[in-house]
């Protein structure tokens, strides 16, 4: 880029000072006065038939001096024609190195030095300076519904009402894709007008973007920092933009369409966040994601039914992560199918050694339920470790039926069809109708821990549990109650029916050596085959009750 400007600028000075075609323009002037006073009369004269004819060798002169003067005005327009272009040509060049080209705002590469001398200026003037970071909340979604024809129309449009609200002498900037950044001055005793510009810019965007027939609904997500007149050290653009995009990100998780100050703590999140994503794919190459066991009881009969695999991570950082931590993360940087299928195959081999009496209860992500390959991925799991598909349920949530209901419908009857059993977990806390739960074929109702731990509050009656325990024998849906952990729970749900019942009231989740060996002590393991055993499995008040982590 460096040489080709230094080229231009070459040319237009060879152009503006090109002596060739001003010495023959000089000379052709000369010429044609010097000749043209002398020969011209004789010519007229002739012409007349009054006088001799003129002199051949200054008629020639004369002539060659009229194509001189021709040659050279030719030369000369040639040469402003040139000029003109190659100064339109630099001029653009340099818009297109300084300017976004689709919504004319400054690019990323001219941004930054304009948002350091806007700071420098506010500094002589004893100013603060806010930089804001703007993101369109879903704009992949905008484009990939209309086109990118009016992806790029809502830009120019949203570009626009950034910068009619901003103040004069103002920086406006693409970031690139649908991020903006800005950046404008005020005074320090009104650092509420840095609030005041950014909710008018959340509004005017809010406004709905007309585009022919279309009426494209858009809103943004909106950090912002501003420099600190009390340190003597000024922080870069390039910091500035980076600390604005931080809250930015932390706008977005609070909800979108809403704006937030940069903080350090937001800084420390990001890191450890970082650090995390790292640490998973790490950890899934050193294999230190492992499954854990929590006993199922039949409430009627006190006999372990079944355990449901829960995931842990033991990590040589981070030590034993929570599945409420990492679980989130893995979804984000889609790495939870993976992470699930080799967690389902661990288990299916460990489920291998139980009673034929025992059944596996999996969580699926709703992530995993959108890839139209996951039926067939579980089944060959499941002819890999030769686990019977009757002894095998699925849960998935109730949040997944509003996603996309015809992929999972499809996912549930290919399971279905090879004898996997479904689950509807965490049921009460969606919003599934009793058509829903009629169209697909579930196996089973798992009521949300929240609605069980309730009920162990005097002033909760638990008719939201019976009801639900009612409508899973009106839909012939058995039901399971997780989050039971404590006596007085259970004796709540005793009674209600046939329920299947889960929580620290039994024990605590635990790994595959222990599971094996609590089987072994009731002769539940596959190579004892022996008739079931009567004895109940007791339950042990935990000294402090947790929430399961699932």
């Amino acid at each position: 880029m460096k040489t080709s400007k230094i080229g231009v600028e070459r040319a237009l000075k060879a152009a503006d000072r090109d002596f060739l075609a001003l010495g023959i323009a000089i000379a052709a002037v000369i010429l044609f006065v010097g000749t043209g006073g002398t020969i011209m009369p004789q010519i007229v004269r002739s012409w007349m038939g009054v006088g001799s004819a003129p002199d051949m060798l200054l008629t020639n002169a004369l002539l060659l001096n009229v194509a001189l003067l021709i040659f050279g005005w030719r030369r000369y327009n040639d040469l402003h024609r040139e000029v003109l272009e190659r100064r339109r040509a630099e001029k653009r060049a340099r818009e297109l190195a300084e300017r976004d080209p689709l919504t004319g705002c400054l690019n990323r590469r001219s941004g930054p030095p304009a948002i350091d001398a806007l700071v420098r200026g506010a500094r002589e003037r004893q100013q603060e300076v806010a930089v804001v970071m703007i993101d369109i909340d879903n704009f992949k979604q905008i484009n990939d519904l209309n086109g990118h024809r009016t992806g790029d129309h809502v830009l120019t449009t949203i570009a626009n009402r950034i910068d009619a609200e901003l103040p004069t002498d103002s920086v406006l900037i693409r970031i690139g894709g649908d991020e903006f950044a800005c950046a404008f001055a005020f005074h320090h005793h009104a650092r509420d007008r840095a609030d005041s510009i950014a909710e008018a810019i959340i509004k005017k965007v809010s406004a709905p973007v007309e585009d022919t027939e279309t009426h494209i609904e858009t809103t943004i997500s909106v950090g912002l920092t501003r420099t600190d007149p009390s340190s003597d050290v000024t922080a870069s653009a390039d910091r500035m933009i980076h600390c604005a995009d931080i809250a930015m990100y932390h706008a977005k998780k609070r909800g979108r369409n809403r704006h937030y100050w940069f903080e350090s703590q937001m800084e420390d999140e990001l890191r450890y966040r970082s650090e995390m994503e790292a640490g998973i794919r790490e950890g899934m190459k050193n294999d230190e994601f492992v499954p854990y066991y929590e006993q199922q009881i039949d409430l009627d009969s006190g006999d372990l039914v079944g355990f449901e695999m829960l995931a842990r991570w033991h990590s040589e950082k981070f030590g034993m992560v929570s599945p409420e931590i990492f679980i989130p993360v893995a979804e984000d940087i889609d790495v939870i199918g993976q992470l699930s299928e080799n967690l389902i195959r661990k288990a299916l081999k460990d489920a291998s050694e139980w009673d034929a009496s025992l059944s596996l209860s999996v969580n699926i992500s709703p992530l995993q339920l959108r890839d139209p390959w996951f039926a067939q991925k579980l089944l060959h799991i499941l002819v890999e470790s030769g686990f019977p598909p009757s002894r095998l349920e699925i849960e998935i949530t109730e949040s997944c039926l509003h996603e996309n209901i015809g992929a999972v419908r499809s996912i549930v009857t290919s399971l279905k069809n090879q004898g996997i059993r479904i689950s509807l977990d965490d049921f009460g806390t969606g919003y599934s109708s009793l058509s829903q739960l009629r169209s697909l074929p579930f196996d089973r109702l798992k009521i949300d821990r929240s609605f069980v731990t309730e009920i162990a509050a005097e002033e909760v009656s638990g008719e939201l549990v019976r009801a639900i325990v009612s409508l899973g024998k009106g839909l012939s849906l058995p039901v399971t109650a997780e989050g039971i952990e404590n006596g007085h729970v259970l004796e709540k749900l005793s009674g209600l029916g046939k329920i299947k019942g889960q929580g620290y009231l039994y024990g605590r989740p635990e790994d595959a050596a222990a599971t094996r060996k609590r089987l072994a002590a009731l002769n539940l393991l596959a190579k004892h085959v022996k008739p079931k055993t009567s004895e109940r499995v007791t339950p042990v008040e935990p000294e402090v009750d947790q929430r399961k982590a699932s």
